[in-house]
């Protein structure tokens, strides 16, 4: 008998309510470097797993975690209980093993290690208007925290390298660079954007830009990848220095941090930083204009609340809004990985 959809039920509800509990699931096995173990080791039974991981629970709780990440297709599972062999899915084989250039975990670990908690006082911060996260007793600014901690500043940057590695691919693949032969990736943090155009175009000269404290881990990853002579460093403040000039400037989560008048700011300095007939491109998780589809994009902005109390993600109505109150001729919008898109501005 086929369900009625006019009937109500609570199903979604639940699902939506109970989600937490799914996102803690795949937080603690990337935390325990499970998909790691099993890329390495291609299939592993339950008692290894536990054996391997150091679990003390039960066998019945290693069968619930493990059964419940076959169920959410984050692994594959032969047999049943203690005669199961588990392997990952071709989604976390190729984005949870800390050994493949492709790893997005740094993202999950900030989540598991930070952001989890902090999102529990949602309520204040939409109560208060202020951030929840570590800067909430005090008057701080969230970035000079984290960058006062190596090993904060380090998985943050691992985090934000993470989120954004496949809207890098994507768009260094899209994007037509034929006409252009300089970059200036402004907030360049570990100069992952840098590296991916770089090695899709070899005639690309990058240049990662970021406070002098992020610059040693960008030339770390430059000199890992052999390409000092494609991608360089710049230090600066890109809010009182300027952003060193290029025929493309791009921010890659970086508008969202902020209030709008920042963002202005922040546009109008790209402006002055691109080259005639260059163009300016935000890389985020830009909301549709109507509002109703891109849930990502709204989570997200909420955690701008949570992190900055007055950042926001936007539509791309606000950005053409804003860019064309600096002086851009045209915009375009091109879509990348899961609910992210590139804002394009053209001089």
């Amino acid at each position: 008998m086929e369900k009625d959809l006019d009937q109500p039920s609570p199903e979604g509800i639940l699902q939506i309510a109970s989600g937490f509990w799914a996102s803690k699931i795949l937080l603690a096995a990337v935390k325990f470097d499970l998909f790691t173990f099993l890329a390495r080791e291609k299939t592993m039974s339950a008692g290894q797993i536990k054996d391997s991981l150091k679990l003390k629970c039960s066998d019945r709780n290693v069968y619930d975690f493990l059964d419940a990440l076959t169920a959410l297709k984050f692994l594959n599972r032969e047999g049943l209980l203690a005669d199961a062999l588990y392997s990952n899915s071709i989604h976390t084989d190729t984005f949870l093993d800390k050994h493949k250039e492709s790893y997005i975990g740094g993202l999950l670990e900030m989540l598991n290690s930070r952001i989890y908690h902090h999102w529990g006082n949602l309520e204040e911060g939409l109560l208060t208007g202020g951030p929840q996260n570590e800067t909430k007793e005090g008057s701080e600014n969230f970035f000079s925290v984290i960058y006062q901690d190596p090993q904060k500043l380090r998985g943050f940057i691992n985090a934000m390298s993470g989120i954004q590695r496949g809207n890098f691919m994507t768009f260094a693949q899209k994007f037509d660079f034929s006409r252009y032969n300089t970059l200036t990736d402004a907030g360049g943090a570990g100069s992952m954007f840098s590296l991916t155009v770089a090695k899709y175009h070899p005639h690309m000269i990058c240049t990662s830009f970021d406070l002098p404290i992020v610059v040693p881990i960008a030339i770390e990853n430059i000199q890992r990848a052999e390409l000092q002579n494609q991608v360089k460093t710049a230090s600066g403040d890109f809010f009182n220095d300027p952003i060193p000039p290029a025929d493309v400037v791009v921010m890659g989560n970086i508008l969202h941090d902020w209030d709008e008048e920042k963002k202005l700011m922040l546009i109008k300095k790209a402006y002055d930083a691109v080259n005639h007939g260059g163009a300016f491109v935000a890389i985020e998780n830009v909301i549709d204009d109507e509002r109703r589809h891109n849930v990502f994009g709204m989570m997200m902005s909420l955690n701008m609340l949570i992190e900055t109390g007055k950042g926001f993600d936007y539509t791309f109505n606000d950005f053409n809004k804003w860019v064309t109150a600096a002086g851009f001729r045209s915009t375009e919008l091109i879509s990348l990985a899961g609910p992210s898109s590139a804002a394009i501005a053209y001089k």
